[in-house]
């Protein structure tokens, strides 16, 4: 059985249930400042991202078990058909439900996020950095990453907070999550998101910001664009009262007007009228729906499967560079290599890629391939293992393969992680 979430509710019993899912590195508390005015037409109900928030740190390897711990917790509840509401990864997650199980989720807004978060590389790189250095190089960063410098600057104690947020997390769950967030690809199927949704993005946002909004929005069918002046990442803590008016707006609301015109926001605005239109709820409480859960297509092709492994192994740069210099000459070796090697042998379930790093160090240094042990050593990194493991591996093949081997094989690896784990300045 998946294991649930922490979790807390706001709101009246009896009223229908709105599901808002939390930015990575932070806690339900990011929406604080949005439930006094949801929780009036609302049973809101709050979760915390594993090891975030003082939760069970039982790290999830993707967003999509992160929507099935989601839904897991709300069967456990009672809770059958929501609305609901994500920052960032908690978009995903959402993006991720209304996909799979669109009989679930009856609205949707989508803020600070996107169908695919910046490059796989750079989320491996940030869980290599955690890994290696703790979560203080991601906490000390946090500030200029969520909120626009003059907010910042005028409100220290919301920055120490949000510091705060990210160094009380797990960082084995953290990484995960940059596991999750590096896979995360959903470009091809957003036109199968098929309920009304509001994406909702900062206008000062360089995390996800509004292009990538914009993406969400040309691909899903029914959806609308709100873009927040004066707010970064984090808008519903740096514009809470433009951001709740939003929320308020789409989830009240019928959808009537043309989903191709964003939405004008002005910070700090007053609530708006009710709708004169007739409310219609986004979620209810009720038996289990019947509708079969979509089942997501899983490719069995030996060239495409290792060419999403050696991505995730050796990173979208490094697979790059090799199919560009590729030419008539070459291009049926590397789809041997994509196909037999990837495709094949480290796509086999009987070793974890952690296990498979370490031979594979020691096979180049025992071979002499020392060519191969840069991007290996990356590999390794990436794969879980540390610069300590690495350095034991090293040590044990100079015993058995020698000591020049191993020297030329430490200054190569030395080079690689200083690289590889040193924090962004």
């Amino acid at each position: 059985m998946p294991r649930t979430l922490q979790y807390r509710f706001d709101g009246p019993e009896d009223a229908p249930v709105l599901v808002i899912g939390p930015s990575l590195g932070t806690t339900w508390h990011m929406w604080d400042r949005q439930i006094p005015e949801l929780s009036q037409h609302w049973r809101v109900f709050r979760y915390d991202l594993p090891g975030h928030g003082g939760a069970p740190a039982h790290a999830a390897a993707s967003v999509a078990e992160l929507g099935d711990r989601l839904l897991a917790t709300l069967d456990g509840l009672g809770v059958q058909r929501f609305g609901y509401a994500g920052c960032s990864i908690g978009g995903a997650i959402g993006a991720d439900l209304a996909l799979r199980h669109p009989h679930r989720v009856a609205s949707l807004a989508l803020v600070a996020s996107s169908p695919r978060f910046g490059t796989a590389d750079e989320f491996r790189q940030r869980g290599v950095i955690v890994r290696t250095n703790g979560l203080e190089p991601m906490a000390r960063t946090a500030p200029e990453r969520w909120f626009t410098p003059g907010f910042a600057a005028a409100q220290p104690a919301i920055v120490e907070w949000a510091v705060q947020m990210v160094r009380t997390t797990d960082p084995g769950c953290y990484i995960a999550a940059c596991e999750a967030l590096a896979a995360f690809d959903i470009r091809g199927a957003l036109g199968r998101i098929g309920v009304p949704t509001l994406v909702l993005v900062g206008a000062e946002d360089q995390v996800t910001g509004p292009a990538e909004a914009r993406t969400l929005v040309a691909g899903i069918p029914d959806a609308r664009l709100a873009l927040v002046p004066g707010a970064s990442h984090l808008a519903p803590v740096e514009q809470p009262a433009a951001v709740s008016d939003l929320l308020l707006m789409h989830f009240s609301t019928a959808w009537q007007q043309d989903t191709s015109a964003a939405i004008p926001v002005l910070p700090h605005v007053t609530a708006p009228a009710a709708p004169s239109v007739p409310f219609v709820p986004v979620a209810e409480i009720a038996p289990a729906d019947a509708a079969p859960d979509a089942v997501a297509p899983t490719p069995d092709d030996r060239y495409e499967q290792g060419t999403k492994v050696r991505r995730e192994v050796l990173g979208d740069a490094h697979v790059d560079a090799v199919n560009d210099t590729a030419d008539a000459f070459t291009e049926d070796f590397q789809e041997l290599v994509t196909r037999y090697a990837w495709g094949e042998v480290w796509s086999r379930d009987g070793l974890d890629r952690r296990t498979r790093s370490v031979i594979t160090l020691t096979a180049l240094v025992a071979s002499g391939h020392l060519e191969g042990l840069a991007a290996h050593t990356r590999a390794a990194l990436r794969n879980g293992l540390t610069p300590a493991e690495i350095k034991e591996v090293l040590l044990q093949s100079a015993v058995y393969c020698g000591i020049p081997a191993a020297g030329a094989a430490f200054a190569v690896a030395q080079k690689v992680i200083q690289e590889e784990t040193t924090p962004p300045a």
